[in-house]
């Protein structure tokens, strides 16, 4: 083995390791690395040598540097697939991320002009407004109120939303949903949103307003979701035959 070859396997050895104990939770999300000099001397590497390792570290989203501060691991990464009709926390689930629901409201109210609108009731009907918030890496990040329509929502109104998504709480209630159409826009954090994200008004964000639509076409339910802009993003995946969009933590 050249000189070279051998110093490529050791800082990749050292990366490897590395990464290992930020995934099994040695090292925690927002954790702070030891200090450089510090890792070098314990795997008997110098400091090129160890910041390579860190470089692979960053280049994998695993670490952020942040000069003068130190290193740090990054939060979890998230990716949610705005194409699939599954549920954010049910597709967040599925890739292995531990993801926390709050209710923090669900009452049987009249639907404002807007809600009405969009599920196409007539003036004074009501709806079911289900308020939670989606928390990760012990942080609140997702502010969603829904507005279900009746009689269904009358089926699902007791269920446990901390545990059950909303769409496998429809499918137990004999309802399949069929498609839904999603906006996703800029905006800054509004008052209501920021209590309970506990981060100041004004605050950049994204917005997705979903409507989910039944077999028949009957809209369901409205959908209004505040993400913190400071811990996700949208990536897109551009090929020959589609666009694949995902929600990816920053």
């Amino acid at each position: 083995m050249t000189t070279d070859a051998g110093h490529e396997a050791r800082y990749r050895a050292i990366a490897a390791d590395l990464a290992a104990k930020i995934r099994s939770g040695h090292y925690a999300p927002g954790a702070a690395l030891p200090p450089q000099r510090e890792l070098s001397a314990s795997y008997g590497v110098t400091l090129m040598t160890l910041r390579q390792a860190l470089r692979e570290l960053s280049d994998a989203k695993l670490i952020v540097q942040q000069p003068g501060s130190g290193t740090f691991v990054a939060p979890p990464h998230l990716a949610y697939q705005l194409d699939s009709l599954r549920s954010l926390v049910d597709d967040l689930r599925k890739q292995g991320h531990d993801v926390r629901t709050a209710v923090a409201g669900r009452a049987v109210r009249r639907a404002p002009a807007r809600i009405a609108a969009e599920l196409r009731l007539r003036p004074g009907d009501t709806a079911l407004r289900l308020e939670r918030v989606r928390e990760f890496a012990g942080r609140p990040a997702v502010h969603q109120v829904s507005w279900v329509r009746r009689p269904v929502a009358d089926q699902i109104r007791d269920r446990d939303f901390t545990a059950v998504s909303l769409y496998t709480a429809l499918a137990d209630a004999g309802v399949t949903v069929a498609r839904a159409s999603e906006v996703v826009r800029p905006g800054l954090l509004d008052p209501a949103a920021a209590r309970h994200l506990h981060e100041p008004q004004g605050s950049p964000v994204l917005v997705s307003t979903r409507i989910t639509y039944t077999l028949d076409a009957t809209p369901v339910v409205s959908d209004h979701a505040t993400i913190l802009g400071s811990m996700m993003e949208i990536r897109t995946e551009r090929a020959a035959t589609g666009l694949s969009l995902t929600w990816v933590a920053t």
